[in-house]
């Protein structure tokens, strides 16, 4: 046994608590190094020597010779390239918890615990095991629960639909006229939005997340110049309430981006600063290093990368904080949007964003808290700052493989299962899964124009655990490259549609609703991961039933048999497999429901 790979902390993603009664264990060893896994566990403070048979675990908390140490197994949930993952849930009589781990190896076995390594396992004294004190309810993460449900759809509002000519900006283009540029204008607005939300409805979205909406000077709008009012190009205020109301009406939710990380060259207090230096009343209120201020070569003051338009802000000056939270908390409370995508989140300083999460959530404890974060974002996810991040690991992972084919099918098993090891299973399942954005070449056009690869790509994500986005157009083909060109204009036109690829999008949105075990509700392993063929198998399973999503990312078809006897429905052709082999085309995948 490769001791040195057994890696356990008492602190998440390794153990916490999942709900008020339930506790989620896991261990790391090194791949196919051990067979087998038990949990040593029991109460602190009735901990005894001698081992009661395993029927007694049905104790009766007045008798507490009944409780005693107990050894459970402990399931393989997964592995990567060097790792495997072992899980396993206990719900504890009295909501604590010593523990320890027993580790087989052929015949022999040696017991794991926080002091280390023991032939046997301790039992004169409970401080050589790890331990969760006490499960508080209030120490357990809780994101809203309508997430899980959600496909949300990402629009960059200058280029969805212009349905209001009359706020049109001096200088907007005809729609759709000319390819995007970093500053071109083509008066895309909410009652765009409004025009088109039967479309929305009819695709299955239930959530939008809109880029910038404030007043600022460029087209993207993350150079926010006054966070209380709406830029004047995409509506009124009344417009904006009643374009809230009516997606609601429509079971759509709201998620406004806020760029709380830095302002706008021309926001009031930058701009008083530049015009007073330092005698102005706001200079706390930004990190300036020196007077007067420059932009050349390099800006003397912080910002957004070196961009010398977006200064940032100090987020621990008392006005600045108490500034922020009055916008965080007024667009909820004004207006019942639903949630908040923090841009650059992780340049903020934590204390910040608890107060944020305070200020949100008591106005509406169902706002979604999203954060901007690129890398392990661990630290923001303990339930006391974000519900969720931007899952790029899950991006990566999966654009390598079906899109630039940079990896073959058991990279694209390890990383996944990596990334479901990364956070805690509470927010696996609300984390904001994509495959593209503003922020990315289209993927599409990461997939070279293979539409059967972006089919894939869209089956991968919206089969796996979390709240899948789709960024707009997508789902009729639209391509692009890097900004600016990942921010073409919506084409309206049927004739510039892919119709087949919307009923695709369409179908699996509807899949994703009518069974919960392939959004939120199944647990994920890969049973099949083949380099030669490129092939995968995902299983997901749960009390309501049991499922396997085949993939073929390679150039000829191929036959593939789940690990699984029985007969099965095929979900995307709504056909009957007699057993569980499926032939799938090139470039294609299905979905497999057990009967």
């Amino acid at each position: 046994m490769f001791k040195e790979a057994v890696f356990h902390r008492a602190m998440s993603p390794f153990v916490y608590k999942y709900d008020e009664r339930t506790i989620h264990i896991r261990l790391q060893t090194k791949k196919n190094d051990v067979d087998r896994v038990d949990l040593i566990w029991g109460d602190p403070y009735d901990w005894h020597t001698e081992n009661p048979d395993a029927a007694d675990w049905n104790f009766d908390p007045s008798k507490s010779n009944y409780w005693n140490t107990f050894e459970t197994p402990m399931k393989r949930s997964g592995s990567d390239e060097l790792y495997d993952y072992w899980f396993i849930d206990v719900v504890p009589p009295f909501r604590r918890l010593r523990y320890g781990f027993r580790l087989h190896d052929g015949s022999t076995s040696h017991v794991f615990t926080e002091r280390g390594w023991f032939d046997e396992k301790p039992l004169d004294d409970t401080g050589y095991y790890f331990c969760v004190p006490f499960l508080n309810a209030v120490d357990v993460f809780t994101a809203p629960d309508w997430v899980q449900d959600t496909v949300w759809y990402q629009i960059f509002p200058d280029r969805f639909a212009n349905g209001d000519t009359t706020n049109d900006p001096a200088g907007t283009l005809p729609w759709n006229s000319t390819a995007p540029t970093t500053t071109n204008l083509f008066g895309g607005d909410f009652q765009g939005v409004i025009d088109h939300i039967d479309y929305l409805v009819e695709l299955g979205i239930t959530g939008i997340y809109f880029c910038p909406i404030f007043l600022a000077k460029s087209n993207h709008k993350y150079d926010t110049i006054d966070y209380l009012e709406i830029d004047p190009q995409f509506g009124t205020k009344e417009k904006f309430k009643e374009m809230v109301d009516l997606l609601h009406a429509h079971g759509i939710r709201i998620m406004l981006d806020a760029v709380f990380n830095h302002a706008g060259f021309h926001h009031k207090a930058f701009a008083d600063i530049r015009e007073h230096g330092s005698h102005s009343t706001y200079k706390e209120w930004f990190h300036l290093r020196d007077f007067p201020l420059v932009t050349e070569p390099l800006p003397n003051y912080d910002t957004f990368a070196f961009v010398p338009e977006m200064p940032k802000f100090n987020t621990e000056n008392d006005e600045v904080k108490s500034y922020l939270l009055h916008v965080a908390r007024y667009w909820v409370e004004e207006f019942g949007i639903d949630g908040w995508r923090l841009d650059v989140a992780n340049e903020v300083d934590h204390a910040f964003w608890r107060d944020f999460r305070q200020v949100v959530k008591e106005v509406n404890p169902d706002t979604y808290i999203l954060g901007e974060i690129w890398h392990d974002s661990q630290e923001w996810l303990l339930g006391d700052q974000f519900d969720a991040v931007m899952n790029y690991p899950f991006t990566n992972a999966a654009l390598n493989f079906f899109a630039l084919d940079k990896t073959k099918a058991s990279s694209y098993a390890n990383d996944m299962s990596h990334v479901l090891f990364s956070n805690t299973m509470n927010v696996n399942e609300v984390t904001f899964n994509l495959i593209g954005s503003h922020d990315t070449p289209r993927a599409l056009t990461r997939a070279g124009n293979n539409k059967q690869k972006l089919r894939l790509l869209l089956l991968s994500m919206l089969t796996f655990s979390g709240s899948p986005v789709i960024y707009y157009g997508d789902e009729i083909g639209l391509d692009g490259d890097q900004d600016p060109g990942c921010r073409k204009c919506m084409p309206w036109d049927p004739e510039e549609q892919d119709q087949e690829l919307f009923a695709y999008t369409r179908h699996l949105l509807q899949l994703r609703k009518q069974h919960k075990t392939l959004a939120n509700k199944g647990h994920i392993s890969f049973v099949h991961a083949n380099d030669e063929t490129n092939t995968i198998i995902m299983r997901r399973m749960s009390p309501e039933g049991l499922y396997y999503i085949y993939f073929n990312n390679s150039d000829a078809p191929v036959s593939l048999t789940a690990p699984q006897a029985g007969r099965g429905l095929d979900l995307l052709t709504n056909t009957h497999q007699q057993t569980l082999d499926v032939s799938l085309p090139a470039y294609s995948g299905t979905i497999v429901q057990v009967l």
